[in-house]
């Protein structure tokens, strides 16, 4: 999308954009979000992909907490085949960190329930479609630096 001058600056959740980048492999495009911010310079990011994670890739969860307790070394994120990815998760964080303010974003749109960018609830880390209360990585980052995020 091209930059509007008068418009903020709005990090998207790549797959909400469509962009398959999920860890199946998919998208999940929201149609709504991309009119709503048609007219607003969009800057799509996945912390998975910036953190070093492929796609397709095998789904992980918050363990021990939330995304906060992640950035301070007191939870994890894992895989399902129980592999520690907190690294690529908290390093992908930091690459959207980064590209807030480069481009002076204020506000993100990312995805519900995801390990990076839950914003509310993130799934209890047991693989079981449970949720908890808690922020992704990504949100509880943001947010620490004064960036509104929401979810969609």
């Amino acid at each position: 999308m091209e930059q509007n001058t008068n418009e903020e600056v709005v990090l998207v959740s790549a797959c909400l954009l469509g962009q398959p980048v999920r860890y199946n492999g998919g998208g999940c495009a929201d149609p709504a979000l991309v009119l709503a911010l048609a007219e607003t310079e969009v800057i799509p990011v996945c912390p998975e992909h910036l953190g070093g994670l492929l796609t397709p890739r095998l789904p992980a969860e918050l363990q021990g907490s939330d995304g906060a307790a992640v950035l301070n070394g007191c939870a994890r994120v894992c895989d399902l085949s129980g592999a520690d990815v907190s690294a690529a998760y908290v390093a992908g964080a930091h690459a959207v960190l980064a590209l807030a303010q480069q481009h002076g974003a204020t506000r993100a749109v990312l995805k519900q329930n995801s390990p990076s960018c839950g914003c509310g609830q993130v799934y209890d880390g047991g693989f079981h479609n449970r949720m908890v209360a808690g922020d992704g990585v990504t949100t509880a980052l943001l947010r620490r630096h004064g960036i509104k995020v929401e979810s969609r």
